[in-house]
């Protein structure tokens, strides 16, 4: 093993995307620049990443307050709506129930307690057990919450995500009541009509409440899956990805971004003569140990790959080997013992004790999250990831 260097990741800066812009273009000359800048060359096998946000914005995927209302009044009646489980965001929330409330009458917001789906906390759970309430069991109003509880503000946004939802849907038109629930069924005695926006759960929401006698039951998958009016829409997620783009309008999840993909490979191909994996990325998956934030809002971390990405890792773990198959040797010894059992690991480990405890996800998962990482989501500008080295192993020279 002469080599030292392994997993390399490297953020690219790339000009501000606009609404037209050749993407694939952009993408292949950026990262030839940054190769030529930084003195290193393509390999076979890197990846190219760029996030989700460029691909929308090329495509000018967008969709307005008066938009997401027409469709949720053409939908859902435009009467008494239960809008369930939405996450606690300013930036992927608060303007899609601007245009939420706009197309109800009434809504009948409920919020998931102690903590949205992402992970952002209304209140902790050392208070709940304080004040004997179970989660799994009991529905709040509003007054009982704030009689519990009082006014909450987030941690790091300062806002109470509770009064702030409550004056928005009245700001935009219409009626609000605020309930505090785990079961969907929760809100089916005020009405029949649900919108339910959790993200990673929304499909066992929608069968309870079919199942228990709603009548109208729609995800945030199921708004602006056509364009309305001209404007944007997704196909597969509708409404779910979205981000705000100004106080009146959302940036949509990316449409059909796979040609675009396998577009960009073809370019590094003719480009380089390299076999190049390509992959748009969104949030990443992990969570904070102290904000207690689980990252994933997107409906999944990558909307488009190339096909060299499909599957999980397929790995040995090397201190299981030093400890256990090789824990007579050492220095050279030990590094060639490992280098040939690595060089000999069966294609699908699944199930051996020497891959215990290797990371069991999927591989865009993990990519996804380590561009989310490397890229930020502020002013680092540098929306494309150039990822070299991610399947090399110990034996690779």
């Amino acid at each position: 093993m002469n080599r030292t260097i392994g997993t390399v990741s490297r953020g690219v800066r790339a000009p501000i995307i606009r609404e037209g812009d050749d993407l694939a273009a952009i993408v292949t000359q950026s990262v030839l620049d940054a190769a030529r800048e930084g003195g290193y060359e393509l390999r076979d096998r890197d990846i190219v990443a760029m996030t989700e946000a460029i691909v929308a914005r090329a495509q000018g995927n967008y969709a307005t307050v008066d938009d997401i209302a027409a469709d949720v009044r053409a939908k859902l009646g435009g009467g008494t709506v239960g809008v369930l489980f939405p996450i606690l965001s300013r930036n992927r929330f608060a303007v899609c129930l601007k245009g939420i409330a706009k197309g109800c009458g009434k809504v009948v917001l409920v919020l998931s307690y102690p903590s949205d789906e992402v992970g952002n906390h209304l209140i902790s759970l050392d208070d709940l057990d304080a004040k004997g309430v179970n989660p799994y069991t009991d529905v709040l109003t509003l007054e009982r919450y704030r009689a519990l509880f009082g006014y909450e503000k987030h941690p790091f946004t300062g806002v109470d995500y509770v009064e702030y939802y409550e004056n928005l849907i009245r700001e935009s038109g219409a009626e609000v009541e605020i309930l505090f629930a785990n079961d969907p069924r929760a809100v089916l005695p005020y009405t029949k009509d649900v919108l339910t926006c959790d993200i990673h759960s929304r499909a066992r929401s929608k069968r309870l409440l079919k199942a228990a006698g709603a009548e109208r039951v729609l995800g945030l998958d199921d708004i602006l899956t056509a364009p309305v009016n001209g404007s944007g829409c997704n196909e597969s997620y509708g409404l779910l990805g979205s981000n705000k783009a100004t106080e009146e309008k959302v940036k949509l999840f990316p449409r059909n971004p796979k040609a675009l993909v396998e577009k960009i490979q073809s370019r590094f191909l003719e480009e380089t003569g390299k076999h190049v994996e390509v992959m748009v990325y969104g949030d990443g998956a992990f969570k904070d140990p102290v904000g207690k934030i689980w990252e994933l809002a997107d409906p999944v971390v990558s909307p488009a790959y190339t096909a060299g990405l499909e599957g999980t890792p397929n790995e040995l773990k090397l201190k299981y080997l030093a400890d256990n198959d090789f824990a007579d040797l050492s220095g050279a010894d030990l590094r060639d013992a490992i280098s040939g059992a690595i060089r000999k690991k069966d294609g699908d480990l699944k199930g051996q004790m020497a891959s215990e405890g290797t990371t069991p996800r999927r591989l865009t998962d993990l990519i996804g999250s380590l561009c989310d990482l490397t890229s930020g989501s502020g002013d680092k500008g540098t929306p494309i990831v150039h990822i070299q080295g991610y399947f090399d192993n110990y034996t690779t020279e």
